[in-house]
């Protein structure tokens, strides 16, 4: 059983920036796709990025390109996530993911694919 920790969030001011983490442990799949998702209250759960932890490509939806950046550092099995310029909107809980993969993308974004999950950390961004 894969489990997933993040930390990071908090509550900034429009324009501001935020660093997730997500750590991963026990059971480790040899290849998988992480992802972060939000849900805001209200809304459907939706991708924000994924990794390959391979390969390290990525996918980021349209509406953080440009201003959040995921990384990983395979040697402590966690995943980061950069967020800049921060807007209101952006404002929800941040979940990580984990899923196995069998090659070396990730391209898809749908939270239903994804079958570990972390319990989510809150990012509240102000006007």
């Amino acid at each position: 059983q894969v489990q997933l920790v993040e930390s990071g969030g908090g509550s900034v001011q429009a324009g501001g920036s935020l660093r997730l983490s997500c750590a991963a442990s026990g059971y480790m799949y040899s290849r998988y796709c992480m992802g972060w998702f939000r849900q805001a209250p209200g809304k459907e759960r939706e991708g924000v990025v994924s990794v390959n932890t391979i390969s390290g490509s990525t996918y980021y939806a349209d509406s953080v390109k440009g201003r959040f950046t995921i990384s990983r550092d395979t040697r402590k099995n966690t995943v980061y996530l950069q967020m800049n310029n921060l807007k209101p909107e952006d404002t929800a809980m941040y979940y990580c993911a984990a899923i196995p993969s069998s090659g070396n993308y990730c391209p898809n974004l749908s939270p239903l694919i994804y079958v570990n999950w972390g319990q989510g950390t809150q990012v509240t961004v102000s006007s």
